[in-house]
């Protein structure tokens, strides 16, 4: 009884000074404040179940911008898509560096990346640039096409065989079919041992796996090692990117290729922490891509409105541009202006991810400052949270009508162009498509994303006729602890089957 009164008086202390003291109090000019329940964890546990409701009650209750106390962390939502470009106005009171390089430090297992740290010299940003868009965007889309058809069109079927349908999860399929791509399209072919090579990047797909696994926790804060089987899957992900084993690949991509041959780069890193920032380029090229992919192939199957024009678009390109499907002859050829040339495939990627993605923009303020929006100002105390939360705009009925109904042709206008106009309150919005982040953390792979969900689209439609196991089949429900990390994918697979078309 003496133990058990101890301990509850000193519980009851505890608790006391954590109100007294650990309770941030709202101060003149911030934003309604939200602290929860739950020392250090605030209100972390009711915006992981469920993040747009919970968004949703909060801006009910307190209007367009409020703070919540998340994982110790003090984060103002803005929830006012008319207000996104103000708030980007603010670049120079935000430091969006600080949490992207440190979570990317956590998850992965190397140093810091900032050059400030003075572990690398390497900026970052500016290789992504130079090495995902421009010219060298238009060399990776061809390597891509390319690897996508070596997997796809080989080995090829024999002519009794193609008339035979193959039944597959279809989350199964483009996660295989993507992963295997993108990985020869980004560290390259070993051409002495192709057989050995499949085997390797199929081993490397289960350990990626494993360890996407946990990296939802990873960003919360929990160290890998307490999850044995993903820590492991890490390393040996890692130790398949050691530049060693890089070196002797031919079509090695220039982003890669650049970090492993200039002196400067990563100069205080050795082999395996190298690898590890290797590994980090192979999940941010994977982790959305793949279930980015499903969505769309999986969306445009399901609606035979969608399915017709999408077939006619591809039919009419490979006309226009004098190519035959075959298996025997040259591979089917895209340049960028004949990719960018689609707009029912973009309509449909674009209406697939806005169903899908629920991607968190956030910023951290280096100073105490006053963020001024179109009606209202707010203080803001250095080292919080600024955060965008685009799912709130995607599924807003107001800009998307019937926002949870697939559409293919929302992002077509009246001449079947790209349509670039949308409005909130009789206003035009500046941002009304989100999911690959905003101004300064505006993912810079974006346009090669696009460009290899689009080929993958493309090359699906020209090779194999396309269905549905059940053709009624409901829509999965979206995985929401994935919530923030970009596209959310589905919480159980989808049987669909397919057979090579009589070419």
């Amino acid at each position: 009884m003496t133990i058990s009164l101890i301990w509850g008086i000193v519980v009851t202390v505890c608790c006391c000074l954590w109100f007294i003291l650990g309770i941030r109090r709202r101060q003149t000019g911030e934003p309604p404040l939200e602290n929860g329940l739950i020392p250090y964890l605030g209100c972390a546990l009711q915006f992981g179940a469920n993040p747009l409701e919970f968004l949703r009650a909060n801006q009910r209750k307190h209007g367009h911008v409020f703070t919540c106390k998340l994982m110790g962390k003090y984060v103002h939502f803005i929830t006012d898509p008319l207000s996104y470009h103000k708030v980007l106005c603010h670049g120079k009171y935000f430091d969006w560096k600080k949490f992207h390089y440190t979570t990317s430090a956590k998850a992965f297992g190397h140093r810091s990346i900032d050059p400030s740290d003075g572990h690398t010299t390497e900026n970052i940003n500016d290789t992504f640039t130079k090495t995902l868009q421009g010219d060298a965007l238009s060399s990776l889309s061809k390597t891509m096409m390319e690897n996508l058809q070596l997997i796809i069109r080989a080995p090829a079927p024999p002519p009794a065989k193609t008339t035979a349908w193959v039944t597959e999860g279809m989350y199964s399929f483009c996660y295989r079919v993507m992963f295997e791509a993108g990985y020869l399209t980004f560290f390259g072919r070993d051409l002495t041992r192709q057989d050995a090579q499949r085997a390797v990047i199929l081993n490397s797909l289960d350990n990626f796996k494993q360890f996407d696994k946990v990296f939802p926790a990873l960003v919360a804060g929990l160290p890998i090692h307490v999850f044995k089987t993903a820590h492991a899957a890490r390393e040996k992900l890692a130790d398949g990117l050691r530049h060693e084993k890089l070196r002797g690949r031919a079509h090695v991509s220039e982003l890669i290729s650049l970090r492993m041959f200039r002196n400067d780069t990563l100069s205080t890193f050795d082999d395996l922490e190298k690898a590890k920032t290797h590994l980090a380029i192979l999940w941010a090229s994977q982790a959305n891509t793949i279930p980015a992919t499903f969505w769309s192939l999986f969306q445009m199957i399901r609606s035979p409105e969608a399915m017709k024009a999408a077939t006619e678009e591809v039919n009419k390109t490979l006309e226009n541009t004098g190519q035959k499907v075959s298996f025997e002859g040259n591979p089917i050829c895209l340049d960028q202006k004949q990719l960018n040339d689609l707009p029912v495939l973009d309509s449909i990627i674009k209406e697939s991810l806005r169903l899908s993605s629920a991607s968190l923009n956030i910023r951290t303020a280096k100073e105490d400052f006053s963020l001024h929006l179109e009606d209202s100002s707010y203080n803001i105390r250095k080292d919080d949270i600024i955060a965008l939360y685009p799912q709130l705009m995607h599924l807003d009925p107001e800009i998307y009508p019937d926002p949870l109904t697939f559409k293919y042709d929302r992002y077509l206008d009246e001449n079947r162009k790209t349509k670039t106009t949308f409005y909130s309150n009789g206003l035009k919005l500046k941002y009304y498509y989100m999911p690959f982040g905003s101004g300064a953390t505006i993912c810079p792979g974006r346009l090669f994303a696009v460009h290899e969900i689009k080929q993958f689209l493309f090359l699906m439609l020209s090779y194999f006729e396309l269905e549905l196991v059940e053709s009624h089949v409901k829509c999965p429900p979206l995985d929401q602890s994935r919530a923030g990390l970009g596209i959310l994918p589905p919480l159980n697979d989808i049987e669909f089957k397919y057979k090579f078309k009589h070419l």
